[in-house]
């Protein structure tokens, strides 16, 4: 090989996407018991923290795109577990809610993370050393999505 840097063994961002790929693989049989995707898990996670959020918000807090989270958010409005209505102070905002079927859906998703690392617990991975990996994810990105000048 001409390049070693070029072996996918030497990729960062192989390990990344490969491990971020399994572990929504490993939740989909706890998403389908609710009848949501993994988007839809992680937009509830911020309207739990925090119900009434402008859509702006919600994508700056899962570091994606308006125009990702909108299309989302008014499938999940279809689904019965947000309601999606314009700001009264700003009508260019709108502001997403949880109905009661959303905040009712609250209790069942809670047991979600310690099902995953029992997973992880019993293919032999240490629920200590995921938890150490954070503050590096944390690094990475934190650095990757600031704005670049």
């Amino acid at each position: 090989m001409a390049y070693e840097q070029l072996k996918l063994s030497n990729q960062v961002c192989f390990r990344l996407y490969t491990a971020s790929r399994l572990v929504i693989q490993a939740y989909k049989p706890f998403f389908d018991k609710l009848g949501i995707t993994y988007a839809q898990y992680l937009v509830l996670m911020v309207l739990w923290e925090s119900d009434h959020m402008p859509v702006n918000d919600i994508a700056k807090r899962l570091v994606l795109e308006t125009n990702t989270v909108t299309p989302l958010t008014k499938r999940m409005e279809v689904m019965g577990l947000i309601s999606r209505k314009r700001s009264e102070t700003d009508s260019r905002s709108v502001i997403v809610s949880l109905t009661e079927k959303g905040k009712d859906m609250e209790e069942s998703a809670s047991k979600i993370p310690n099902c995953m690392l029992d997973i992880l617990k019993d293919s032999g991975v240490d629920g200590v050393s995921v938890m150490v990996m954070v503050p590096g994810l944390d690094s990475i990105i934190e650095c990757l999505s600031a704005p670049k000048l």
